[in-house]
Parts: structure tokens; sequence; C-alpha cells
């Protein structure tokens, strides 16, 4: 068993996750949207991107990414 098959293993995980639950929400979106349109709540409108579940997907995978190559760069020396 190679040593990163439980690590991405988890990052998948992470990445579905991710993508079940923006999914959820945006069918919540949907069926809320006949009604009036809500106020924006604060956190969003004061940072937009946090809730985006493509920079979250990114985010995992960059970070997964950079340890696998610190892990050989520093193994290799």
């Amino acid at each position: 068993m190679d040593i990163w098959v439980v690590p991405m293993i988890i990052v998948v995980l992470l990445i579905c996750t991710i993508g079940l639950l923006s999914a959820r929400k945006s069918r919540q979106a949907n069926t809320s949207a006949n009604g009036q349109d809500s106020a924006i709540p604060e956190i969003i409108e004061n940072h937009p991107f946090t809730l985006n579940p493509i920079i979250w997907v990114i985010f995992i995978y960059a970070i997964f990414l950079f340890t696998v190559i610190f892990y050989y760069a520093t193994s290799s020396s």
C-alpha cells in the first residue's frame, strides 16, 4: 500500500462533501427563489468568497499538493 492512499482518500472525501453540501444549498436557494428576495447576510457581504465551494476545493487540493511536493523535496536530499 502506497503512503499517499489514505491522505488521497481523505482529500477526495472532503471534496465530495463540499460538492454535496453546495448542491444541497443550491437546491434550497432555488426553492426559496419564488418568494421575495431577502437581504444579503453581513458575513457574505463582507467576504463573498468564503462560501464559494470552488475556492474551498482548490484550497484543499493545493494543501494536499504542497504536502506531497514538500515530502518528496525533503526526502530526496
